[in-house]
C-alpha cells in the first residue's frame, strides 16, 4: 500500500476536486468548470459522505482547488520547492492539525481538521495535510498532470511500478492509438 486509506482518500477526493473545479481541457475537449448555482452541486458530487455544501464553502472549496492544481503541475515540471510553498500556505491558512478520531466499534484513525471545522476548512486542511504527507516522502513523485495532449487533468499514481502518465483510460488509449496511426502512416508499423 503506498498511502494510508485516509491520505489516499484525501488525495483521491482532491484529484477529483481540481477536476470538477479548474477549467482546462478534459481528454481532448476543453472543459470549463461549474460556476455560480452549479458550484456547490458539483462539489457535493466529489465529496464523499452525502454532505450539503453552502456556496460560501463551495467558493472556498474551488479556490482550494485551484491552489492544488498548482501543486500536481509545480511537481509535474519537477519543480517541488514551488509545490512544498503552495502546500505551506495551505498549511498556515486552513489551521491544519493532526487529530485522533474514532467511530463508534472502529480504531482510531489520524485526521486532518483545520483551525475550525467547517466543510470547506476542514478539506482543505486534509488536501494539505495529505500532499504534505506525499511530497514530503518518496511518494511526491506520483502526483501527476496528464500526458495526453491537451488533457490537463491530475491524478494520484497508485500502480505498483509508478509508471502511469494518463488521467484515464480514455487517454492513455487515445495517445497509443494515434502513436500506431502514426507508426503506420509512416511506414514503421508491424509486417
Amino acid at each position: 500500500m503506498l498511502f494510508d486509506s485516509h491520505v489516499a482518500i484525501l488525495l483521491d477526493t482532491a484529484v477529483g476536486l481540481v477536476n470538477a473545479l479548474t477549467d482546462g481541457h478534459q481528454g481532448s475537449r476543453p472543459y470549463t468548470a461549474p460556476r455560480g448555482d452549479a458550484l456547490p452541486a458539483a462539489i457535493e458530487e466529489v465529496l464523499p459522505g452525502g454532505v450539503t455544501v453552502s456556496m460560501d464553502e463551495a467558493l472556498y472549496l474551488a479556490s482550494t482547488a485551484l491552489k492544488v492544481r498548482r501543486v500536481f503541475e509545480a511537481m509535474e515540471a519537477g519543480r517541488e520547492d514551488d509545490a512544498a510553498a503552495v502546500v505551506n500556505a495551505l498549511i498556515i491558512s486552513t489551521g491544519a492539525r493532526p487529530q485522533l478520531d474514532r467511530a463508534p466499534g472502529e480504531p482510531w484513525q489520524v485526521h486532518f481538521h483545520g483551525a475550525d471545522d467547517s466543510i470547506s476548512v476542514g478539506w482543505s486542511a486534509g488536501f494539505a495535510s495529505a500532499l504534505t504527507l506525499a511530497i514530503g516522502s518518496d511518494l511526491g513523485g506520483r502526483l501527476g498532470v496528464c500526458r495526453a495532449e491537451p488533457c490537463d487533468r491530475v491524478y494520484v499514481d497508485s500502480s505498483r511500478n509508478a509508471v502511469r502518465q494518463f488521467c484515464s483510460r480514455s487517454c492513455q488509449s487515445r495517445v497509443k492509438a494515434a502513436a500506431f496511426r502514426a507508426r503506420m502512416s509512416s511506414g514503421s508499423g508491424p509486417a
